[in-house]
């Protein structure tokens, strides 16, 4: 049986969205075809406070086939690498070099630069570093001497979505802003200085409860111009998070991803823990035409997240570390935002959220699956064209990422 094959039957089992939502790390979701899960961060149950979107496969993760790369597959780490994204979605293994993606999270990781090493050689990628000016490290006031206190669960986030950018853009620089805690005012605090240090391409995997407050956090935090934003879209299934539903951010859903004989090598379908849906308190922005929502409809676009057909991460922090196999919104996220970093700067003043309205036959349209049940078919299954959990589609190339 091929590396793919193994990961396409693993993948045909699928898991189910009930109890992933919002689970605490010590809270696993219940196991499906021998597959357990978990979430990494704890339940957000404060207004203004967010939770990470990372999925971990806690029991299981042997039966996933081995993923391609750049090593001995024996040795290599279950879940999908490099090789298989950029394969799936038909990006370029070279290109920005001048580029610098920023990861917004919360608390610390102590072991981030370790672990990124770890990876990126495992796969054969150059390595990203303080020293040779690839990788950063600084706390919401932008300053690298001043870090917030470790935290285990926004550990095991912070490590896939490094890991997740290493992968689809390995020769981008990396830029990781640690808030001070998980409340929207420092992670978008962190946000700001992420941009203010010069990051063109932003990545944040985390939500929470939409509110009257968004409008504010809105123009505080998300209204930048010529700055691509990515938000993971959520893992509950069928409704609305903040920040996915912010009118300013690519809202990014998820699939679940498989190898197959199509001409493409790859088919997917709308993930079951994808978050979509109407927005209760953002305006609707004036590139999205469906006439489900009156006001901004989640996703805009999507990448691979359903656990069963997850990625490999490499996270030693907390005791239970090492290669390990996640999922979840999180996933795709930091993928999206890589990807719009290959794609090249957004012009000054630009709209990044809007490219890929302009361009979507350039996308992989996913047009399967469900995320749940809802009155209007498309806001919570795969559709042909535009639907919820998947939004547009899934990268075909860069073209979907381009002014």
């Amino acid at each position: 049986m091929s590396l793919r094959t193994g990961l396409a039957l693993t993948a045909a089992a699928g898991l189910a969205a009930s109890g992933l939502a919002l689970a605490s790390s010590a809270q696993a979701a219940p196991a499906v075809h021998g597959l357990r899960t978990a979430h990494s961060c704890a339940t957000a149950t404060t207004a203004g406070q967010m939770a990470c979107q990372a999925v971990k496969v806690t029991s299981g993760a042997s039966t996933l086939a081995r993923s391609s790369g750049a090593v001995d597959p024996a040795a290599a780490p279950s879940g999908f690498g490099p090789d298989d994204l950029h394969a799936a979605y038909n990006l370029p293994t070279t290109g920005g070099s001048a580029a610098t993606v920023a990861i917004v999270d919360a608390y610390d990781d102590p072991n981030a630069e370790a672990d990124l090493a770890t990876y990126r050689s495992t796969y054969g990628l150059s390595a990203c570093t303080t020293a040779n000016g690839c990788f950063s490290k600084v706390g919401q006031s932008g300053s690298a001497s001043s870090l917030p206190s470790a935290d285990a669960g926004w550990a095991e986030e912070i490590s896939l979505d490094l890991d997740m950018v290493s992968a689809t853009c390995p020769q981008c620089h990396i830029l990781l802003v640690e808030a001070s805690s998980a409340s929207m005012t420092d992670l978008g605090t962190s946000v700001n200085t992420a941009v203010s240090l010069g990051a063109k391409y932003v990545s944040n995997s985390y939500g929470g409860g939409e509110s009257s407050s968004d409008s504010s956090y809105d123009s505080s935090y998300f209204d930048h111009p010529g700055v691509a934003i990515t938000v993971s879209a959520g893992d509950s299934g069928y409704g609305v998070e903040y920040p996915a539903g912010s009118q300013y951010v690519t809202s990014v859903g998820g699939t679940s991803l498989t190898a197959d004989s199509s001409a493409r090598g790859w088919s997917e379908s709308a993930w079951s823990g994808s978050g979509s849906g109407c927005s209760a308190y953002d305006a609707k922005p004036s590139w999205q035409t469906d006439s489900g929502c009156s006001k901004r409809t989640v996703a805009d676009v999507s990448a691979v997240a359903d656990p069963s057909t997850g990625v490999a991460v490499y996270d030693t922090y907390g005791g239970d570390g090492g290669w390990e196999v996640f999922g979840g919104t999180s996933v795709s996220s930091p993928i999206i935002a890589s990807v719009y970093a290959l794609a090249g700067t957004p012009s000054s003043g630009s709209t990044p959220a809007s490219f890929p309205y302009s361009h979507t036959s350039s996308l992989n349209d996913v047009t399967s699956g469900s995320n749940g049940s809802c009155s209007t078919s498309y806001l919570c299954g795969g559709a042909t064209g535009y639907d919820g959990p998947t939004g547009l589609g899934t990268p075909n190339g860069l073209t979907a990422f381009t002014g």
